[in-house]
């Protein structure tokens, strides 16, 4: 293995970390390593000598599993301006291990362009990032996330910028190819930081990350922003998670053309965001022009589980819809879920709603459900339902009115237009729209956000029906939405990490 380069001096120090005292260590420039494989990241805290890191990896850098490394500040792996990719480097980390994010300073993981993170977990030793707090002490936002910079397309004029915040993680190229390593049996706890307003770090950011990249089970939970945010880029995710994050659960930007299949996203009903909280939110870009790639990506077998399970639940104002699709988007959801949000389908802008009627904005055999007895005129039961809730165009930006408060919640479906179109019409057409999520057999407890029931219940409508007709690199299944009899998540996802102490 080639020697590591770290630009930062480090000097050795006595740290604590959560509810103890660890010794920390600097890295050092070998990377040889002879010990046994150590045991797996399980809920028992260890001893474990922990390694700050903080500056600028390039060359060959290992993370083992019988050390933990606290991440200090934007910790990049390469080097890259946007004009020159002056260093590169590859990350290797090894099943089990625990990186910590720091606190103070907002520890960040960088994989600049022309880099690479090998983080390969297994279902018994899955790759943990989380915050460096103890048990009661964990709180979304503790530090800042993993983000992933690749050289593939996205339809920024130009082609290379930094991604929003400017932190100096350009992204962008020609190359749809491009390879920015491995994320498998992955979790993101407590990640997620503001830069400016509307500007953050996710729990996963990919920037027009490439194809030959591979991302599969990981879980994104307690994040302060997004779980998952695409800006452009072709790479193809599989067996995400998104849970109890404040902002969106997958959201789909700058022109992101991949593929994504199996994914769950689960809410909390006291956390949200001010900018108001999506299952699917999807722009082509900010200002909904036509520029090329389109935000077209497809997307199948995802199950999205609002927060309001019940009528008797309340749940934070901020959040919106299952799907928000706005700024002249062309995405594609097929064989899907959606429930429990105060407003089902949102089209948003007259651009965007001319794709559904060319059928480039595609929604097919999915299914939507309402929340029993809730919303205005017994919506979810046998009282007229609000469809098309004309809410106006704002003149100046392109973009749906912000709602009135006025209006009911529990609507399946919005247009933000002036015109005749008829979402309800246009969306049954090919998908299924239900009265209560009880008649698509799903267990209640999936709103269990400490143990949910992620299986459908037998003779489900949701174990059959799925259809890939016209459709190229996706797993031929029959179920809708993310599970059919067998659950993914078992063995690596976590659904109540608060209770881990993970460090004395």
């Amino acid at each position: 293995m080639k020697k590591m380069t770290i630009s930062n001096q480090f000097t050795q120090v006595t740290r604590k970390i959560s509810l103890g005292l660890l010794l920390a260590a600097t890295l050092t420039t070998s990377c040889k390593k002879d010990d046994p494989e150590p045991d797996p990241i399980d809920p028992t805290p260890t001893e474990k000598t922990v390694k700050e890191v903080s500056g600028t990896l390039t060359g060959d850098v290992k993370f083992y599993a019988d050390t933990i490394y606290l991440l200090k500040g934007f910790v990049r792996v390469g080097a890259d301006n946007g004009t020159d990719i002056s260093a590169t480097g590859k990350l290797t980390i090894e099943p089990g291990t625990l990186i910590l994010g720091d606190r103070e300073t907002k520890g960040t993981l960088i994989i600049q362009r022309g880099s690479q993170i090998i983080a390969e977990g297994s279902v018994d030793k899955p790759i943990v990032f989380t915050s460096e707090r103890g048990v009661g002490l964990k709180q979304p936002g503790d530090w800042g996330g993993v983000v992933l910079c690749g050289k593939a397309k996205n339809n920024i004029p130009g082609g290379v910028a930094q991604l929003e915040g400017n932190y100096g993680a350009f992204h962008g190229g020609n190359d749809d190819e491009d390879n920015s390593g491995t994320l498998k049996y992955v979790r993101i706890e407590y990640a997620g930081i503001a830069i400016n307003p509307n500007e953050e770090v996710n729990s996963l950011t990919m920037g027009s990350v490439g194809r030959k990249t591979v991302i599969s089970h990981v879980q994104a939970s307690y994040g302060l922003d997004d779980a998952f945010e695409w800006f452009g880029g072709t790479v193809n995710c599989t067996h995400l998670i998104a849970y109890r994050g404040l902002d969106d659960d997958l959201d789909v930007d700058l022109g992101y053309s991949g593929n994504v299949q199996f994914a769950l996203a689960i809410r909390d009903n006291n956390l949200s965001d001010q900018s108001g909280s999506n299952g699917f939110e999807v722009d082509n870009n900010g200002s909904g022009s036509s520029d090329q790639p389109f935000t077209s990506g497809k997307f199948s077998n995802i199950t999205i589980i609002g927060p309001k399970g019940d009528r008797a639940t309340p749940i934070a104002s901020n959040f919106q819809h299952a799907l928000h699709l706005r700024r002249n988007a062309k995405i594609k959801i097929y064989n899907s879920f959606f429930t429990g949000y105060p407003w089902g389908m949102y089209i948003d802008g007259t651009n965007t709603e001319q794709n559904a009627i060319n059928n480039e904005l595609v929604m097919k055999n999915n299914v939507l459900a309402a929340v029993e007895n809730w919303g205005g005129n017994g919506f979810g039961s046998a009282g007229t339902l609000y469809v098309n809730d004309i809410v106006g165009i704002d003149a100046a930006t392109g973009e749906g009115k912000a709602h009135s408060g006025n209006n009911p919640k529990g609507i399946p479906y919005r247009v933000a237009s002036s015109s005749t179109f008829d979402l309800k019409a246009w969306f049954e057409a090919n998908n299924t729209f239900l009265a209560k999520w009880q008649d698509a057999g799903i267990d209640g407890s999936i709103f269990d956000v400490v143990n949910p029931q992620v299986l459908p219940k037998a003779g489900s409508i949701l174990l059959a029906g799925a259809d890939f007709a016209g459709l190229t690199g996706f797993e031929n299944v029959a179920f809708r939405g993310a599970f059919g009899t067998e659950n993914w998540t078992q063995g690596w996802a976590e659904f109540n990490p608060a209770a881990i102490q993970y460090v004395k």
